[in-house]
């Protein structure tokens, strides 16, 4: 049915004014100071959004659901994971596609992207990893890429022997990315220093989840980045790189990008607001807090912080990764190296940015638009039907309650991992209402859409 968004503060990534929305169909069809209920048609459902912001609808650009690591997989489905995402103010996610390094490229989208068409309820569109670059997988690349919408490919600096992808390979992929202007997103870090420095610390009995951070510092991130930057220098690839979790790394992308790379560059909740002292508290709950790059030094929140606000970093989003606690991250009780990586964040991201960002005066709200949602559609080829509210975009919206607030907890979350990685935090503001091409999917922190009813989003070549 048709729908009347009144009185609310509309506010974008570059607006801030006092409108009226009005949706018909899946798209957003008026915008103007005061449209007249009794001028519509009879069926419009009219929210009043006095004393509310309304934002664009939300977008998450790095997402796990379904995702095989090491020996098991992340609880979540698609349903569980993008009701979650929902509730929290997130209509478009991009999931990473994860295969083997024995997998078909082609195979791994097909089984990825016939688990979204049955159980998504939000928007949805991928990267996909590259584990393997061989001949067959050149040509199914050139395939997905000409007749399957793929836009978007993963690289992995990282998890040597699994995922990583040597220097050969990366070369003649970055320029195929150039080749087919594709964009190269990329997880930094050095796979061969983290292995080496990981066999060090187990050999030395540091085996407890204290110890991923040593095992993966700065200088490796830093390096990664550094390594990356070169590659697309030398082959012109454009590059995004994701969950920069140190200001260091930045600059040295920042700098990458003085000298005509062109990078962007992302973080990701759980670096901006948890540090490295959650992954060494005792009685193995630091293993909740275990995630690659690593959670850092707080002084290195600031930083993250400060770039986000100077637009150099562009994205804010989750790497959302879900294990349970007892019986996944607890595999890893007798070498940290075995504790599947992620905290879920799919529900809390734009609370979590809200309350710590701009509550905290870090960021205004146009840059918390811009950073949750309207850059990551510019960049990946999804604006401005997302991202954005203007006549024309689809009608993904949120009302959002600035003043409401409650401690972030396990209870309210709709994701099926057994712990809230924020439990106990600080939370100011929430989705009230959002709505989901029109229709009104998520009320109050609670589902109210149906099962399914998802899409998968189809992208340009238009880039940030």
């Amino acid at each position: 049915m048709p729908l009347l968004i009144k009185n609310g503060r509309v506010i974008t990534s570059t607006e801030d004014r006092m409108v009226d929305v009005y949706a018909e169909g899946e798209t957003i069809t008026r915008i103007e100071e005061n449209i007249d209920p009794g001028s519509l048609p009879e069926d419009t459902e009219v929210i009043d959004a006095r004393n509310r912001y309304v934002f664009p609808g939300f977008i998450d650009p790095h997402v796990h659901i379904h995702l095989p690591f090491m020996g098991t997989n992340a609880i979540d489905d698609h349903a569980s994971a993008t009701k979650a995402a929902l509730v929290g103010g997130t209509t478009s996610i991009i999931e990473m596609i994860c295969p083997g390094p024995d997998d078909e490229p082609s195979a791994a989208y097909k089984e990825w992207k016939d688990l979204a068409e049955a159980g998504a309820c939000c928007d949805w569109t991928f990267h996909l990893a590259i584990v393997r670059f061989d001949d067959l997988a050149e040509q199914q690349i050139r395939d997905l890429v000409a007749n399957h919408g793929v836009r978007s490919f993963k690289i992995f600096l990282a998890y040597k022997g699994a995922l990583d992808i040597s220097d050969e390979n990366l070369f003649r992929l970055m320029s195929l990315a150039k080749e087919l202007d594709i964009t190269i997103t990329a997880h930094c870090e050095n796979a061969e220093a983290v292995d080496s420095m990981q066999q060090k610390l187990i050999g030395e009995g540091k085996t407890g989840p204290e110890w991923h951070e040593p095992s993966r510092p700065r200088s490796v991130e830093v390096d990664g980045v550094n390594h990356l930057c070169t590659f697309a220098e030398l082959t012109g690839a454009r590059i995004y790189i994701v969950h920069t979790s140190c200001g260091e790394a930045v600059r040295r992308a920042m700098a990458a990008r003085a000298a005509g790379v062109d990078v962007m560059v992302e973080a990701v909740i759980p670096h901006l607001v948890l540090d490295n002292t959650w992954a060494e508290r005792d009685k193995f709950e630091g293993a909740k807090y275990v995630m690659s790059p690593p959670l850092r030094d707080p002084e290195e929140h600031d930083q993250l912080w400060e770039a986000i606000e100077a637009r150099e970093v562009a994205t804010i989003g989750t790497d959302h990764a879900p294990f349970n606690f007892n019986g996944q991250k607890d595999m890893g009780r007798d070498a940290f190296t075995k504790i599947p990586n992620g905290i879920p964040s799919i529900q809390e991201r734009v609370d979590l940015a809200h309350t710590y960002g701009v509550c905290a005066g870090r960021i205004n709200l146009n840059t918390m638009v811009d950073a949750c949602s309207t850059q990551a559609a510019k960049i990946f080829g999804m604006y401005p039907r997302k991202g954005e509210i203007a006549v024309g975009s689809d009608a993904d919206l949120v009302i959002y309650d600035a003043g409401y607030e409650s401690p972030f907890c396990e209870a309210d979350s709709l994701s099926q991992v057994d712990y809230c990685g924020y439990e106990g935090m600080e939370r100011r503001g929430r989705a009230e209402v959002v709505t989901l091409r029109g229709r009104i999917v998520a009320r109050e922190g609670t589902y109210v859409g149906p099962d399914g009813g998802g899409e998968e989003i189809s992208r340009d070549h238009s880039h940030g």
